[in-house]
């Protein structure tokens, strides 16, 4: 049986056959241009999966008569298609010192990312700190007076007072909108007329972002809180959409007006975006990167965040200077060991104290379980079924199994009474629907997105059995949720944005989308832009979400997908209880099998730091 060809598979080939017509074409010798053939064949593939560049040592144990890296390392550099990052050229491939190869656009992107950041990280601020901010501190972060452990929420926001450049790393529950929100009044206390600007990777993490600051926000002086944003954009709509492809208004040559940039899910920033956005920023700029070094990586090249969040280490100046402006003893101030040394330091914070979940809470152990890799631990938890907010469902058949069927009727139920009265609220009926919800790790199969969301729809439209379903062969019916999958700048919806199928007054079914200006807005399903029913959606695209409740479906045979982070992604957008349904094996091999995606970007970033 012939194995499908993807179209990353048909683009790599496409590309190796180009570099060796390129290196026949240079002149090379028959070694180098077989050497050439199979890098530009296992590069291409790597970025296609997630990577930034690929070891020699792979490329190595790819050819059929292995070579050592001093030979395997001339054999490309005679191809005529390797370059060096010091002698680049328009080469298609660069080979570092360090034996990673890259495609030539993204080795640019990763020194371009690695010198803007290390720039930033070595500014301090020229804007004056008096005695007014430490007392406003003080008085911003007074809840969190704690005398056993130092206000991490509170050392963040100094810390981004005192420099260009700030990762604040948490989890769900870990004080983060809260951190930023204080850090905004201090900046507007400090700077009235500071231009901030707001941005998120999706539509969805930005509305949640906006609604999140104005919650947060209740406690500030009424002259503050006028001041804040009260907007948060996309970063594409931030950088500005222009019709070539890739391209932004913003950039280098033409910067973002603004003082101070907070992004938010900045675990979904992959590479090439991230640098473009760091490139459109004035040197001048604070940026802040908000996000959850645990979480899933971005789903195009690189995982930016994780990399930036791996040393939390404060050298003595920058100890000192937060113990003066925090009014707190310096010994106080001892920062967790770093996952690794090198990279960015003096602007990592991670906050762990976490306010959502208790100490005991079921999902918070359960998360330390799995960040750690304790599948054994994790799963007897599981079984234990000792805790309210803890469930788990032994499920491996095919089909989906009367428990699992019974767990999502109730699910949904709140949601299905909500359609099913008169009078109903547009309000009521997304409120219902937002406090469950099925996360599949894959799109295909009997346990993905699609299977799920068949089976689901199939159950609604025979218990509603609605007058104003149009046709019982149409996949549109009053109640069906659809994510938005695409980026519709006109019809202003964004990819992860949800909308309800419902009857307007006339009648006619429209899909209605929250709006922060008006509530609600009616958009016909023939407007819509790409999408899919909703009761089930990916992990992935869960990012940036809370639900009171959830299900996470496992497939039923291990994937390359299937990580620690993706199951650690899952059960922490649950608030109160989650349920894991799927095979012990399968759950076992995830938490066990975490994410490495191959970059330089920590190397570069200390070169460039020197």
């Amino acid at each position: 049986m012939t194995a499908e060809i993807t179209p990353a598979h048909a683009l790599a080939m496409a590309f190796s056959t180009q570099a060796r017509q390129w290196a026949i074409a240079g002149g090379a010798p028959e070694l180098s241009i077989r050497v050439a053939q199979q890098a530009a064949f296992l590069v291409s593939m790597a970025v296609a999966g997630g990577d930034v560049c690929i070891g020699l040592e792979e490329l190595a144990e790819s050819l059929e008569n292995r070579l050592d890296a001093d030979r395997l390392r001339h054999a490309l550099l005679d191809s005529s298609i390797v370059g060096t990052p010091e002698a680049r050229a328009a080469l298609p491939l660069i080979l570092d010192a360090d034996d990673r190869l890259y495609l030539h656009r993204y080795f640019d992107y990763e020194d371009r990312l690695a010198r803007s950041l290390a720039q930033r990280a070595a500014a301090s601020t020229t804007d004056a700190i008096g005695a007014g901010m430490k007392s406003l501190l003080a008085s911003l972060f007074a809840a969190n007076d704690d005398a056993t452990s130092p206000d991490w929420q509170k050392i963040a926001a100094a810390m981004a007072l005192l420099g260009k450049l700030t990762i604040i790393s948490g989890g769900p529950g870990t004080g983060k909108t809260t951190t930023v929100v204080n850090l905004l009044a201090c900046l507007l206390e400090q700077n009235p007329d500071c231009r901030i600007a707001l941005a998120a990777a999706t539509g969805k993490a930005a509305a949640r972002m906006t609604e999140a600051i104005r919650q947060r926000a209740a406690h500030l002086p009424a002259k503050l809180q006028a001041r804040l944003p009260s907007e948060s954009h996309t970063i594409h709509r931030l950088l500005g959409v222009t019709p070539s492809t890739g391209a932004f208004r913003h950039h280098a040559g033409n910067l973002l007006p603004i003082d101070a940039l907070v992004v938010d899910e900045a675990s979904m920033l992959d590479l090439a975006l991230a640098t473009k956005l760091f490139e459109a920023a004035p040197n001048t700029a604070r940026i802040i990167l908000l996000g959850d070094k645990d979480q899933l990586a971005a789903v195009e090249s690189g995982a930016v965040f994780a990399e930036l969040s791996i040393n939390p280490s404060l050298g003595d100046a920058r100890r000192a200077e937060l113990a003066g402006l925090c009014d707190l003893p310096i010994e106080r101030i001892q920062p967790p060991a770093p996952l690794t040394r090198g990279g960015l330091r003096d602007c990592v914070i991670w906050l762990n104290r976490n306010f959502r979940f208790a100490s005991d809470s079921g999902i918070g152990q359960l998360a330390q379980e799995i960040n750690s890799g304790a599948a054994s631990a994790a799963i007897a938890r599981l079984r234990a079924n000792a805790d309210n907010s803890l469930g788990w469902i032994e499920d491996s058949a095919p089909g989906a199994s009367d428990a699992l069927r019974q767990h999502i009727d109730s699910g949904y139920a709140a949601y299905l009474n909500a359609l099913r009265k008169e009078g109903r609220s547009l309000a009521n009926v997304f409120d219902a629907f937002g406090c469950f919800r099925i996360l599949c790790a894959v799109r295909e199969g009997p346990r993905g997105v699609e299977s799920i969301n068949r089976m689901v729809s199939n159950h609604f439209r025979a218990a509603l059995q609605s007058p104003s379903d149009p046709d019982e062969n149409s996949e549109w019916y009053p109640g069906r949720p659809v994510m938005v999958l695409r980026n519709d700048y006109v019809l202003k919806l964004f990819n992860g944005d949800i909308g309800i199928a419902l009857p307007d007054a006339s009648g006619a079914l429209m899909v209605y989308f929250p709006d922060p200006e008006t509530g609600y807005r009616a958009i016909a399903p023939l407007r819509l832009p790409e999408h899919e029913s909703a009761f089930a959606i990916t992990i992935h695209k869960s990012q940036g979400s809370e639900f009171d409740a959830v299900l996470v479906m496992l497939p039923l045979q291990h994937s390359r997908v299937l990580t620690r982070e993706l199951i650690y992604t899952a059960i922490t957008r649950a608030r109160e209880c989650m349920t894991i349904a799927g095979a012990e094996t399968i759950l076992d091999h995830a938490i066990q099998a975490s994410t490495l995606r191959r970059s330089g970007l920590s190397a570069r970033i200390s070169a460039w730091s020197k």
